[in-house]
């Protein structure tokens, strides 16, 4: 069984939004559990396409290490 890192972003508007990097495949859902749910579905969806396309399966083998930095932005008038 692989193991596949999925970030969760909540969206301005509500929602969020989900990225699997190491599969470079997004998808949302309104709600984390369904967020998640869609996030499971791409995964399995993505590595069967890879798979039956003979194309490597690319696996994480120890957890990423997710930090974010804060950078001061210019505001132009």
């Amino acid at each position: 069984m692989a193991r596949f890192t999925v970030l969760l972003y909540l969206e301005a508007e509500g929602g969020f939004s989900v990225l699997i990097p190491v599969l470079g495949v997004a998808t949302q859902g309104k709600t984390i559990d369904e967020a998640l749910a869609m996030a499971q579905e791409i995964t399995e969806l993505q590595v069967s396409w890879l798979v039956e396309h003979n194309e490597p399966v690319l696996e994480e083998e120890e957890p990423p290490i997710v930090a974010s930095v804060k950078v001061n932005v210019p505001v132009t008038a």
